[in-house]
């Protein structure tokens, strides 16, 4: 079943894979893995600008590590979930410690280094080193639900299941480099064609052979949509087959996580400590405001300093 599978899906992917610079030939590891770290959770469209400005400053991980980590959240600008930036900034610090300033093939030494899970490091060492690893990210988890099980998957699981991972391994085609650009294909297609809410199963390559189309393409029910909707927070794609199990859009005015995220910006827009009143001009709210300070200090963000001002983390004296 996997060669009647891989050929026409890796066919499919030879006409219409998009062409994203972390794909170019001769890409670095490095490049790859910063790649990975901001394509969590965030759309191709909002990391491609950032990517290649990242990459220009950047390029490798001796680069990163020469500066300070408030640099990195700095240049992470409004991608989100900053705690990336800081983790890459120490992956860098890593790399240069113990690996010869180099991104290491091995799989277990990748899910060692700070924010790297065990789809990040299947996904470097596939992308980066040609290796032979099931990369399951939630597209390919839908492609495969479908197109195997014949289940709508609407997202209802965080982790990976062991009969979900035996599945995608079986399917996995036998020489490494074809293996990791099946990978990478059905990813694709997962993003392209089979998506979450408007599958297009006219344009599939694999339509005979699905046995989601099959049945007549079963939908998720309501009550499995919300709990999948709440037992995966921020997980781009995580919805069902259709509108109806849609997951709902999470509120982000007014939330902390606003409140944090104005915050950093003014911290990103000077290169000077500001003073706590600083922070009074972007947001009304002082209770959520010194929560949202506390816990971006708590955090590793932001650094407070003596005379009571506030900076990113390594990028100002302790005093002036």
């Amino acid at each position: 079943m996997s060669t009647s599978l891989a050929e026409p899906v890796l066919a499919w992917y030879a006409r219409n894979a998009r062409d994203l610079p972390w794909r170019a030939p001769g890409v670095t590891p490095w490049a790859v893995l910063v790649s990975e770290i901001m394509l969590q959770q965030t759309p191709v469209a909002r990391v491609l600008p950032e990517y290649l400005s990242w990459m220009t400053r950047w390029p490798t991980p001796a680069a990163l590590a020469a500066e300070p980590a408030g640099e990195a959240i700095r240049q992470w600008g409004r991608l989100g979930y900053p705690r990336r930036a800081l983790r890459l900034h120490e992956t860098a610090t890593i790399l240069v410690a113990r690996h010869g300033g180099s991104v290491p093939a091995d799989l277990d030494a990748l899910r060692a280094l700070p924010g790297i899970g065990s789809y990040t490091a299947a996904a470097v060492a596939s992308f980066a080193f040609g290796q032979r690893h099931a990369v399951l990210d939630t597209n390919v988890r839908r492609v495969l639900a479908r197109l195997v099980s014949g289940q709508p998957w609407a997202g209802t699981a965080s982790s990976v299941s062991v009969a979900e991972r035996r599945l995608a391994e079986s399917l996995l085609p036998a020489e490494p480099a074809v293996a990791a650009r099946w990978s990478v294909a059905v990813m694709e297609l997962g993003a392209l064609v089979c998506t979450a809410a408007g599958p297009r199963c006219g344009d599939c390559p694999v339509a005979r052979e699905c046995t989601w189309l099959a049945a007549g393409r079963p939908e998720v029910s309501r009550t499995v949509a919300t709990a999948g909707a709440a037992g995966v927070p921020g997980v781009a794609g995580a919805s069902g087959a259709s509108g109806a199990a849609r997951r709902r859009t999470q509120k982000y005015e007014g939330t902390d996580r606003q409140c944090r995220g104005r915050v950093l910006a003014v911290l990103r827009a000077t290169g000077d400590p500001v003073r706590r009143a600083d922070f009074d001009a972007v947001w009304a709210g002082q209770a959520q405001l010194e929560r949202a300070l506390d816990g971006l200090v708590a955090d590793g963000l932001v650094d407070p300093l003596p005379d009571g001002r506030f900076a990113l983390p390594g990028s100002a004296p302790l005093s002036r």
